[in-house]
């Protein structure tokens, strides 16, 4: 799942974008409240799914909850810090008018938001199991080769699939590291059986978010941006796009057999992914100027409904004795 920034840089006085610049960045890069309601659900979901896996009939207490939001949060700024620092040639060529080109935020800066990520992850591991910590460091290293394109940059430019697995694949391990924030402090010396089947749909729907983010319009296209759209066609990359989405609510449905919620989740994602493809209908035949972020708010409509009805919600109707 990669973050979504907008497109245009802001039009605020110099004097007022000079006292917000931290403000104006992640409005512009890391908009927080837009970004923290799908963290949110994608954190609560992972430790409910293992709480469920567990057998156990309610959530984790307020600190694994809140050490698995904030890590997944920090998780995910770091993955947009690592974006800055390897497209930034790339930006300042075609995208100068994003904020670090255009010289509102340094990346020394960023550098220093980055180790206070990492301070903070490595204190909120600690303090709720020290043995979190492993699993932390594996994700920073994995974070770390990303950010430097696993020192194969030009190979993976060239190969654009390749490329997006080898950068998705971050995602089951953010996941895990929430996952485990439940079954670690609960005693576990193994995860849950059945957690595979969360951890491949985090790995899908992170592709399903990264291809929703770069499909435009023809109107819409940047000079210098590879989007899937331009790389593949409108059609094709919908056709990608759907496909994907399907293959994730499959594995979604598998892993909701495993907590006893097959059926519900099955017809909440079918009604999902029905409304993902009215929308894709429509934008094969608009030419409205922004019809491709109509995709991917859909991508991010459908990773809210994806991560609630496998953790969140059959949690809840397990508690009140409902399932």
């Amino acid at each position: 799942m990669r973050i979504k920034s907008s497109h245009a840089a802001t039009t605020l006085p110099r004097e007022t974008i000079t006292s917000n610049r931290w403000w104006v960045y992640q409005r512009e890069r890391f908009p927080v409240f837009a970004h923290a309601p799908v963290i949110l659900a994608f954190s609560l979901s992972a430790l409910a799914y293992s709480a469920l896996l567990r057998g156990a009939a309610s959530l984790p207490g307020w600190k694994p909850c809140s050490v698995a939001f904030a890590s997944s949060f920090l998780s995910f700024l770091q993955l947009r810090l690592a974006d800055e620092f390897k497209d930034f040639e790339e930006d300042s060529r075609f995208r100068p008018y994003r904020p670090v080109p255009r010289g509102l935020i340094h990346l020394r800066e960023l550098g220093w938001v980055w180790v206070g990520c990492m301070a903070l992850q490595l204190a909120l591991s600690l303090l709720l199991a020290p043995r979190l910590t492993i699993l932390l460091v594996l994700t920073w290293l994995y974070l770390g080769l990303m950010s430097k394109e696993f020192f194969v940059r030009r190979w993976l430019k060239a190969r654009p699939v390749v490329y997006m697995v080898s950068h998705m694949a971050i995602m089951p391990l953010v996941d895990f590291y929430a996952t485990a924030c439940d079954w670690i402090p609960a005693g576990g010396v193994h995860p849950p059986r059945g957690l595979m089947w969360f951890l491949l749909v985090s790995l899908f729907n992170g592709m399903v978010v990264e291809i929703g983010r770069k499909i435009r319009g023809p109107g819409d296209e940047e000079r210098g941006v590879e989007t899937y759209s331009f790389l593949w066609g409108r059609s094709r990359a919908v056709a990608v796009w759907l496909t994907l989405m399907t293959a994730t609510g499959s594995l979604a449905c598998l892993a909701a057999r495993g907590i006893g919620f097959f059926a519900p989740a099955a017809t909440i994602l079918a009604a999902t992914l029905a409304a993902a493809t009215v929308l894709c209908m429509w934008f094969l035949r608009t030419q409205t100027a922004g019809a491709g972020n109509r995709l991917e708010t859909m991508a991010g409509i459908w990773s809210l409904v994806l991560y609630l009805t496998l953790g969140v919600l059959p949690i809840t109707l397990r508690f009140w004795r409902v399932l």
